[in-house]
């Protein structure tokens, strides 16, 4: 699952290896599942042209066929309107074979994104973004876990990183990530004493340095320097930006929130950018799946 850095130093938390550990796992269960008469079945609503958002759900049906979960892309046009968003919604609600419901972000201006989570049935409702799914994580009783967030659990889990008792900054707030992970993180399961920071907090590199597990997830590139990481501090970065780099092929490369470069003699350990949290998304999606469909046949939680 790790890899050290030659010479020793910082050690690489590898989300690539750990996510293909848990797709074995996953894949085994789908078997097992589909001897009981359960095909798990997920649901994508590609709106426009995006290519990014391309790219994403392609990936996503990929991983599906990789697992043996059965998918279908709803693909509409960037002209859609919300009536019309809002219908297929409900058509895939309605379809007793769909397990699982996601609708790609961004959505064009004309498509209101709250309206249409909202409109997710909870219990198709993978990606964990509705606020009944949210209010259960709120309550300490989640049904699904955010993706993002639980794969930056499985990351330190897999990892022998210890949770309990230790001081974590989140440095950033959205529901998406921040705002999940740290309700997580306090929950007995993890045992952890959190602070969540934002780009409005002050003395935000002290507070940060005062982490034993430090994740950033403030969306600005390699916004964590040196100044902001405890030694011996375990840094998980969820960031994912793209910055020009006349060096490079594509004239641009890929790096997260954290200067990775500049806290190698500092952190003890750390996800890379790209091949960190970002494969463990997607793998957090395919579980939330496979659960969906063990919820809706009236089976307990699938456990990793």
């Amino acid at each position: 699952m790790e890899t050290t850095k030659p010479g020793g130093g910082m050690r690489r938390l590898s989300g690539t290896e750990i996510s293909k550990q848990i797709k074995e796992e996953l894949k085994e269960e789908v078997i097992r599942l589909k001897t009981q008469g359960v095909s798990p079945k997920l649901a994508v609503i590609l709106v426009g042209d995006d290519p990014a958002s391309a790219i994403y759900v392609n990936s996503k049906k990929r991983t599906c066929g990789e697992l043996g979960i059965d998918s279908i892309e709803k693909k509409m046009p960037a002209n859609t309107t919300q009536a019309e968003l809002l219908a297929v919604v409900e058509e895939l609600n309605s379809d007793p074979s769909v397990n699982g419901i996601l609708c790609q972000v961004p959505l064009p201006e004309q498509c209101d994104e709250h309206e249409i989570i909202c409109s997710i049935h909870p219990e198709k409702d993978v990606d964990c973004f509705h606020p009944y799914n949210l209010g259960l994580l709120t309550a300490g009783m989640p049904k699904f876990m955010p993706c993002t967030p639980f794969g930056v659990l499985q990351i330190l889990k897999r990892s022998g990183c210890e949770t309990s008792g230790q001081n974590v900054v989140v440095v950033g707030r959205s529901n998406i990530v921040g705002r999940p992970l740290s309700i997580l993180m306090s929950l007995k399961a993890y045992n952890s004493t959190v602070t969540v920071c934002h780009s409005r907090s002050r003395n935000l590199p002290e507070l940060c340095a005062t982490a034993d597990i430090l994740v950033a997830a403030i969306g600005r590139a390699e916004f964590v320097t040196a100044d902001f990481v405890k030694p011996g501090a375990i840094v998980i970065d969820v960031g994912m930006n793209r910055i020009e780099d006349a060096s490079h092929p594509k004239g641009s490369r890929l790096v997260g929130d954290v200067d990775y470069a500049g806290i190698q003699d500092i952190a003890e350990a750390a996800t890379p950018v790209p091949g960190g949290v970002g494969p463990m998304t997607i793998a957090m999606l395919m579980y939330n799946t496979i659960n969906a469909a063990r919820f809706q046949s009236g089976m307990d939680r699938f456990e990793l």
